[in-house]
């Protein structure tokens, strides 16, 4: 795999998964796109086991090998290997290409960061965006809340009017008993 024919950042962004809350890719995508195998990488990153905290690398479990699986397409083959597959964060990621030390890897490894920033990007967007809805409906609610206290003190008004008696003016008829006083 050459730097030209990389996989291209939506590519990436697809193999990009969510697991125990955090934003991972698999050893065996991430050999992929460094162009080694999948056991190669493993095995660099078993000599340097002192780079790949916890927060870099993990190894999933036997139930997240087969949600993972069930899950995505591209990853059937997972399905049969014996061991479960590491998943690498954005860090993990850049360590990983360290230690392979190759252009490829290199390359490969900023094409996966920029694609990491570009998906945290886009979540705070919608972060912002979200919370610019709430401040819209909060004021919605706010004058719902003055419409219908409008609407009742004018029902109150017009219930006033029509209950006091009208006097009304001009001449009445009067009786015969008034006429002649």
């Amino acid at each position: 795999m050459t730097v030209s024919s990389l996989t291209p950042a939506d590519e990436i962004k697809n193999r990009i998964l969510i697991i125990r809350s955090h934003r991972v890719i698999l050893d065996t995508d991430l050999a992929l796109l460094y162009d080694v195998t999948t056991k190669r990488l493993n095995e660099q990153v078993k000599r340097n086991q002192e780079r790949f905290p916890g927060d870099f690398m993990f190894q999933l479990s036997s139930e997240e090998k087969l949600e993972v699986v069930a899950n995505c397409d591209h990853l059937k083959n997972l399905k049969f290997s014996r061991t479960n597959p590491y998943a690498f964060t954005e860090h993990g990621a850049i360590m990983a290409a360290s230690v392979l030390n190759s252009p490829q890897a290199i390359d490969a490894s900023i094409l996966i960061v920029r694609t990491f920033v570009k998906i945290r990007q886009m979540i705070a967007s919608h972060k912002e965006l979200n919370t610019k809805i709430l401040q819209v409906e909060r004021k919605l609610q706010d004058h719902d809340g003055a419409i219908r206290s409008l609407i009742l003190t004018i029902d109150e008004l017009m219930e006033e009017k029509v209950s006091k008696k009208i006097r009304q003016i001009g001449f009445s008829k009067s009786s015969p008993d008034k006429a002649k006083k």
